[in-house]
């Protein structure tokens, strides 16, 4: 059965939406991704819907999607709330600022495409290098795949000030400067606001890459900064909306697609949240090397998202 939304003109079977968010959820929720920006590509290239008003119909899709899987990290105890806590503080200033630069400046960033691919092979190449140079006391631990219990991968919070986080995972500390996070998660806030990707698909590489947090643990906050960010971003398009209407944008989500994809995303992402931690880190990481290498690719071909 095809379905056509008429808000966005896009076209396609009632059940491909919802299938397609289940299994890119699925696969990228594990690793604290949404798995918004792969469904931007989707919903432009195979459903037809371009224009801005796409960005805040993928936010839409983390809304729904989302909740999931961060409830079932928080009900094993493991989001790290302070982790969290500041990426929201970041990201939501971000977003807005990134949701007004998309509807004023780029309807068609292709400049900042080159410059976000460029950081992106950077940090897809950090990730693979520190993949196959592991470190002698986490190399088993990274590559392990027995059944592991829930208690077993719980975090406890260490400390939490305005200098610096820290928490406890597998019997080891690990942390990093509050306000070096913050920063990071201004500019990456900026970012999912002009793409609608909720900012999870950046920020999760750079807090396993650059800051050195294992994957397993970094899975739930992003998740949770995400529903955040991308919250702020739908109620930023939507009162934006009738300013850029009446100048000929239509910039209004589709809460009809959105929801539609939210649909099967909330079950791919509960089923990702669920299957974690039966999943060795050293996967993890090669997913999160895998999606950044493909986001990158996109970037830097010059095919628009």
């Amino acid at each position: 059965m095809e379905a056509h939304f008429p808000l966005s003109g896009a076209w396609g079977h009632l059940w491909l939406s919802p299938a397609i968010a289940f299994l890119v959820s699925f696969a990228t929720s594990m690793a604290g991704i949404s798995g918004a920006f792969l469904l931007l590509p989707f919903q432009m290239s195979v459903l037809g819907f371009v224009g801005p008003a796409v960005s805040p119909t993928n936010l839409i899709y983390n809304l729904v999607a989302v909740p999931s899987g961060a409830l079932r990290y928080a009900r094993e105890k493991r989001v790290v709330w302070p982790l969290a806590l500041v990426m929201i503080a970041g990201t939501l200033p971000g977003v807005v600022a990134g949701g007004w630069i998309r509807l004023a400046y780029l309807p068609d960033p292709a400049r900042f495409k080159i410059f976000a691919g460029s950081v992106l092979l950077l940090l897809g190449a950090r990730l693979l290098f520190d993949m196959v140079r592991p470190k002698a006391e986490s190399a088993k631990e990274e590559t392990s795949g027995r059944p592991r219990t829930i208690e077993e991968f719980a975090v406890d919070s260490v400390e939490f000030s305005w200098r610096r986080l820290a928490y406890g995972f597998r019997g080891r500390t690990y942390g990093c400067p509050t306000l070096g996070l913050f920063a990071l998660s201004l500019v990456v806030g900026g970012i999912g606001g002009i793409y609608g990707i909720g900012g999870g698909a950046i920020i999760a590489p750079f807090l396993v890459g650059v800051l050195g947090l294992p994957v397993h643990t970094v899975a739930g906050a992003t998740l949770v900064a995400t529903f955040a960010t991308s919250a702020v971003g739908v109620a930023f398009y939507e009162l934006a909306a009738g300013h850029y209407e009446n100048l000929g944008m239509a910039v209004r989500p589709d809460w009809a697609l959105g929801l539609l994809l939210g649909a099967g995303g909330m079950a791919g992402m509960y089923a990702g949240a669920r299957t974690q931690r039966f999943v060795p880190g050293v996967w993890l990481k090669l997913a999160l090397i895998v999606v950044l290498v493909f986001v990158a690719a996109q970037y830097l071909a010059g095919l628009r998202m």
